[in-house]
């Protein structure tokens, strides 16, 4: 008895849910509030502690502090652009209770052009010396695809000023447009440009613009699936083991893919060696089974459009495009959650406005 005395006196309680983290960070908000109004070590007695607590909750979130105003304290919660984890971050913030002295913030926020200065590897990231074109593309026309330009970019600091422009754009327009909005970016120099320079200070009303246009285009686009073809693909990989697929073409061809612009990836790993990477009679029917719960909850007339599967050398592949990304990052995730212990499950979640990720299938 006293062995288990020892392992629950003073010990706290784990972290389970949105709710078990904000009782406990009400009865430690005092404490630092006072480390960041007075700036003492808020690495060792904040940071160090909020960290494994968020762990508890989930992997995935980051987050940085700083004064807001004279009385308030602000924790920015951040997925740091992984766009998977942008749900989370959003559901945790909007579950804070409030309390006294504290703002609590989903996602890095956009930012005024004249509140925006880097300064990086001993250069300067503002808006007098970075500018901006788009790169137009008959074969995508909806991409977002721009070209930014800083003034002192040699191939020496290439990889520097690189760098540096993310960080610029993602305070300067946001996390979330930042991680949602544009599809390619690229950074050169003034020397290289080959179109009129806009200034960096119109890329919110650009982006702005070409979301208008893409929604206005693209909303209420679905597509039914009942009726669809779907095609088995069979190939030999170079360890002579099969690689099998079973893909809907109709979709493949749909000529309104980019409504459908988020890809979910659902990469499922399970043991076995004796069908040449294929599973046997029992795997197949846990993979058939965790594909029933997913296709339970992203239907094709809500916006989620089931691509097909790939399976081979132990792996199963699950393939989605969908409407938006939070539902399928948050159903993806309760797919771990529910068979872990059974099968290895990982997931991705990323913008592919012309599915070109799946060109092999065609």
């Amino acid at each position: 008895m006293n062995f288990l005395k020892n392992i629950f006196k003073g010990g706290e309680q784990p972290v389970r849910s949105y709710a078990d983290f904000w009782t406990w960070f009400q009865k430690n908000e005092k404490a630092f509030f006072k480390v960041v109004k007075e700036k003492r070590d808020i690495h060792k007695d904040f940071f160090d502690k909020l960290s494994p607590k968020l762990n508890e909750l989930k992997d995935g979130f980051y987050f940085l502090t700083g004064i807001f105003d004279e009385h308030t304290v602000e924790l920015v919660l951040t997925a740091d652009g992984a766009v998977k984890n942008i749900p989370f971050v959003e559901e945790l913030v909007k579950a804070a209770p409030q309390i006294n002295g504290w703002k609590f913030t989903a996602l890095k926020p956009a930012l005024d052009i004249t509140n925006v200065y880097i300064k990086m590897g001993g250069y300067k990231f503002a808006d007098e010396n970075i500018h901006f074109y788009a790169n137009n593309s008959n074969e995508f026309p909806d991409e977002i695809d721009i070209t930014v330009l800083h003034d002192d970019l040699t191939q020496k600091n290439k990889d520097t000023i690189i760098n540096g422009i993310y960080i610029f754009l993602d305070n300067f327009i946001g996390e979330l447009n930042f991680a949602t909005t544009i599809d390619n970016v690229n950074v050169i120099g003034k020397s290289e440009a080959e179109k009129e320079l806009v200034p960096i200070a119109k890329l919110k009303d650009f982006l702005k613009w070409r979301e208008k246009e893409f929604i206005e285009k693209y909303e209420g686009v679905r597509h039914n699936t009942e009726n669809d073809t779907y095609s088995g693909l069979e190939a030999t990989l170079n360890s002579g083991n099969p690689v099998v697929a079973i893909i809907n073409t109709d979709l493949l061809n749909w000529d309104s893919k980019a409504s459908h612009p988020w890809i979910m990836s659902v990469e499922i790993k399970y043991g076995g060696t004796a069908n040449n990477g294929m599973p046997d009679n029992k795997t197949y029917q846990l993979l058939d089974d965790i594909e029933k719960d997913i296709l339970h909850e992203l239907k094709d007339f809500d916006g989620y459009l089931n691509i097909g599967r790939q399976t081979a050398e132990n792996i199963r592949d699950i393939y989605f495009a969908c409407k938006d990304f939070r539902k399928p990052s948050i159903v993806a995730y309760s797919i771990v959650q529910k068979y872990s212990g059974q099968v290895d499950i990982t997931y991705d979640v990323y913008k592919d406005k012309y599915w070109q990720s799946f060109e092999r299938f065609r």
